[in-house]
């Protein structure tokens, strides 16, 4: 299978499709104002579809993976959406309770990438549990645009709830010594962040990829340890990083910050041409042995 990367279309055609899939222009703006770019036969409904995950690439720990065990569980989220399914991955043979980390989709509900992130956190210790946000519409739908549709649909407040709910039905996991970490792409970059914002006494490390930043008052709130992973080219998040960071200063949370030169908002996710390998490979790396560092993980 072809893939490509982002080598290989305009930055200009890349920001465009940021702008899609985050609902500010939409999918008749996207191929009027993308058809400039069809040239040599190539449409822009053609171009679209080279910008669209390709899940059959991304798997890197398969479902089957003898080092692990996973299930679908489902938690209580009164203040959310109500039965809220999840995908729970852990290590098969670990001896005893350990750390814990929510895994928090993008603006599109639980696809095959991110539980394969969770299964990625088994691997290497931790019970790593995947909400759907989606659950109360019926789940993801099995692609990423009627994904993001539905999502749009759900009230902001009631899907915070819903995560909020989930850290603590983990942190209170039989399978959990209670020590908590957060990771989040794109959406749940946000939400990672709003976790360490609403519990402080509970998240106790915080990975938020190129995710919205807190209001400057919810700072001081934070006593988890931060990684903040942003991409060079993605404007439009960073716009938010230096008021950030003043407040993360101001309030003295511990973080650090990594900002990936000539990469674009979604560099992790491997589905798609915006996957940068090497920054992702070392972000990734980044997370897992902060995570084993501010949680004691083995």
């Amino acid at each position: 299978m072809d893939r490509k990367t982002a080598q290989d279309f305009p930055q200009e055609l890349l920001d465009l499709y940021d702008e899609y899939v985050h609902g500010q222009v939409g999918r008749r703006g996207f191929l009027d104002r993308a058809s400039r770019f069809a040239v040599g036969g190539v449409t822009a409904a053609g171009l679209l579809a080279a910008l669209s995950p390709k899940y059959a690439l991304a798997e890197q720990v398969a479902k089957e993976d003898e080092r692990i065990k996973v299930s679908y569980e489902t938690y209580d989220s009164p203040a959310g959406g109500g039965k809220i399914k999840g995908y729970l991955a852990r290590p098969a043979k670990a001896e005893g309770k350990l750390p814990g980390v929510i895994v928090i989709h993008e603006n599109r509900g639980l696809n095959p990438y991110i539980e394969d992130v969770t299964r990625r956190l088994a691997v290497d210790g931790f019970v790593a549990f995947a909400p759907d946000a989606l659950t109360p519409l019926g789940g993801y739908p099995g692609n990423d645009d009627e994904g993001r549709t539905l999502q749009a649909q759900r009230k902001k407040e009631e899907m915070e709830e819903d995560f909020i709910a989930a850290t603590k039905w983990l942190h209170a996991h039989e399978f959990c010594n209670g020590k908590v970490g957060a990771v989040g792409f794109c959406f749940g970059g946000g939400m990672a962040n709003t976790l360490a914002v609403r519990l402080p006494d509970i998240v106790k490390a915080a990975v938020p990829f190129y995710g919205g930043q807190p209001a400057a008052d919810d700072v001081p709130k934070i006593k988890a340890a931060l990684l903040l992973q942003y991409a060079e080219n993605d404007q439009r998040v960073n716009a938010g990083w230096p008021a950030y960071e003043e407040a993360l200063k101001k309030a003295g949370v511990k973080y650090e910050a990594f900002i990936y030169p000539g990469v674009n908002h979604g560099f992790h996710n491997d589905t798609t041409p915006r996957y940068d390998e090497a920054a992702a490979k070392l972000a990734w790396q980044r997370t897992i042995d902060f995570f084993k560092k501010e949680l004691g993980a083995k």
